[in-house]
Formats: C-alpha cells, sequence, structure tokens
C-alpha cells in the first residue's frame, strides 16, 4: 500500500528525533495526510501480516459503547492488555502475576475481569455516551435524515474524562460526509504510531466507513486519515526499513456478508476478507 509506505519515507526523511511518555523516543513528523479510495480495495497493510482479527473485534467492542478488556480477551485480542495489566501491578492487590497470568484472571475469574479490567471511560464509552450523548447513534439517523450536514462529527476527546482514561484518545475524532450516493470519512489522529497503530487505524477506520455506510444504504467512498504526531518509535526503526524493502501486494476487497438496520448487531462472522496476499509478520513491542 503506497500511501503507508510513502508515509514511513516522509518521517524518516524528514522528521525530529523527539523525546516522549514512553522514554523510548521518536522520529516524529507533524501533519500528515493519507486518503483511501476503498473501490481501490480495502486498505490493508500488505508489506508484513496485520492481525485483522484484532482489528474487527476492537471495531465492534468500540460500536457496543465497551471499554473493558474481557470482550477482547474472550477473543484471543491482546491489543489492550497492557494498560489494565500495568495499572494492576502497582496496586496493593498486585501478588507478582506475570501478564498472561494476569490475563488468564480476566478471562476466568468475572469480579477480578470487573475491577482490573476496565480501561476507562475510553473510545467506546465516548462514542456511545459522551456526558449522555449517544454521538454514533445520532450521526447515524443523522446521515438518514440530513446526509448534507457538515455537523457529521464524533469525538472521543472529552477533557472532563481524560484523567479517568488507561490511555488518552490517540484517534481523537472523526467526520462523516455525504456526496453522490457515497459515505466518506475522515480522521483527525492526534498521535499516530506508525509501525503498530496506524495499519490497525487504517483498516478500523475504513471497516467503520464500510458498516455505516451499510447501515445507512450508502456506498462507502473515501477515507482520509490526518495525523498530528506521525511517530516511528526508535526501536521500530529497523522494522519499517524492512517493509521499505517489499513489495506491496495487491489490495484485498472486504465483504459484509450480511447487512444490518442496527449497527450494534453487526459480529464478526458478518465480515469476510478475500484475496489479502501479504508479506509475513514483523514483531515490534509496544511502547505503555
Amino acid at each position: 500500500m503506497k500511501q503507508y509506505l510513502d508515509l514511513i519515507k516522509t518521517v524518516l526523511e524528514k522528521g525530529s528525533t523527539k523525546s516522549d511518555r514512553t522514554g523510548t523516543g521518536t522520529i516524529s513528523y507533524f501533519g500528515y495526510q493519507m486518503r483511501f479510495d476503498l473501490s481501490d480495495g480495502f486498505p490493508l497493510v500488505t508489506t508484513k501480516k496485520v492481525f485483522l482479527k484484532g482489528i474487527i473485534h476492537e471495531l465492534l467492542w468500540f460500536i457496543k459503547g465497551d471499554t473493558n478488556i474481557k470482550y477482547l480477551v474472550d477473543n484471543g485480542v491482546k491489543i489492550w492488555n497492557e494498560w489494565p495489566y500495568k495499572t494492576y501491578s502497582e496496586s496493593s492487590e498486585f501478588k507478582g502475576e506475570t501478564l498472561d497470568e494476569f490475563v488468564e484472571k480476566i478471562k476466568n475469574d468475572d469480579e477480578f475481569a470487573k475491577k482490573w479490567g476496565n480501561l476507562g471511560p475510553v473510545y467506546g464509552k465516548q462514542w456511545r455516551n459522551f456526558n449522555g450523548v449517544d454521538q454514533l447513534g445520532n450521526i447515524i439517523e443523522e446521515i438518514k435524515k440530513n446526509p448534507d450536514s457538515r455537523r457529521l462529527i464524533v469525538s472521543s476527546w472529552n477533557p472532563v474524562d481524560i484523567p479517568s482514561m488507561a490511555l488518552p484518545p490517540c484517534h481523537s475524532l472523526y467526520q462523516f460526509y455525504v456526496n453522490d450516493g457515497k459515505l466518506s470519512l475522515q480522521l483527525y489522529q492526534r498521535s499516530g504510531d506508525i509501525f503498530l497503530g496506524v495499519p490497525f487505524n487504517i483498516a478500523s477506520y475504513s471497516l467503520l466507513l464500510m458498516i455505516v455506510a451499510d447501515v445507512c444504504g450508502l456506498k462507502p467512498g473515501t477515507f482520509v486519515h490526518t495525523i498530528g504526531d506521525a511517530h516511528i518509535y526508535s526501536n521500530h526503526i529497523d522494522q519499517v526499513k524492512l517493509q521499505l524493502s517489499r513489495e506491496p501486494y495487491p489490495l484485498p476487497q472486504m465483504i459484509i456478508k450480511n447487512h444490518h438496520d442496527n449497527i450494534e448487531d453487526y459480529v464478526y462472522e458478518d465480515f469476510e476478507l478475500v484475496n489479502y496476499q501479504c508479506h509475513p509478520r514483523i514483531k515490534g513491542e509496544v511502547a505503555v
């Protein structure tokens, strides 16, 4: 996928060395935009294998307004585990469990999961209950009634709730746009981890666009991805250079097999990715 590889090149060539909250260090570039016409295919990175199962389950988790990792853990998705584990490991109840042991307790002990699996009022909470407002539900109804509106916006950035979040929202605001029977979406992402996070974000919001278009009886248009602080962590430099050395494959197609009138009714089995060719997985540590 050329747009993603061009982002890597830009940050490596024009970025600045910066410190960061995690202490890892980054090469950072401020203000970058990519565009993906979904008629060209589903924008899933092909220069490494991407964990699509995690992308789909995380998005469904957001859509349902859930903020506890138990749903993700039960479905084999590990991408949020480090943050509640860090909170637990700093508590007086910590008994020296490893991350894997912590995850097993989340999976098998409902009371433990209820207490220690919650991330605070992160994405799902803000999408579906922003100070009492169901932003996503309201926007879907507005798209149906008033598709030319310029107010089709969902914000995950709620300053009141940020101190209570395990991680303040990186993908912080998105806006829908309807034209000629097609639905487009622009995401503003304040902070983008280019190696680990951004491939997930591209695919996740492209799929969100497809789902909302399906609910509203529209065709998917363009996903526009705008990133504020686009950065490569210092321990991911070799990984992104390896991706640049690989020739990307043609994009796959994403099929929504079942239509639903209610966005909360979509399940993992409703989605099928076809013709996905990719290079092997590349490992990298997440900065917490």
